[in-house]
């Protein structure tokens, strides 16, 4: 059974840094694309990072390159997202996602959700 648990999220000022982690049991990441996405209040989810462990390959939305750096540690079968300079706008709850194969686009359809962990960027 996969399961999925996430935990990092919490209060910060601007330009903190916080750092999210997405466990899982039941697979192996192996072959697996997992993704970060994060939804604000009133808006829709947003693709955040993703990694392709297929391949090795990276990718982030715009508004994060720089400052947001996702990485896997296959020992403890964990995806971090660690999130640097962060801003009120990056307010949101995170969600972590899997999906068998690579990473093609924010357009596709991830399989696997967790729960998700608030991040709030605020004075």
């Amino acid at each position: 059974q996969l399961q999925f648990v996430e935990s990092g999220g919490g209060l910060v000022q601007p330009g903190g840094s916080l750092r999210l982690s997405c466990a899982f049991s039941g697979f192996t990441l192996d072959y697996y694309a997992i993704g970060w996405f994060r939804q604000a209040p009133g808006k829709e989810r947003e693709g955040v990072s993703c990694l392709s462990s297929i391949d090795g390959n990276t990718y982030y939305t715009d508004s994060v390159k720089g400052r947001f750096t996702i990485s896997k540690d296959n020992a403890k079968n964990t995806v971090y997202l660690e999130m640097n300079s962060l801003k009120p706008e990056d307010t949101a709850v995170y969600y972590c996602a899997a999906v068998h194969g690579v990473f093609r686009s924010w357009k596709m359809k991830f399989d696997y959700w967790g729960q998700g962990t608030q991040v709030t960027v605020s004075t």
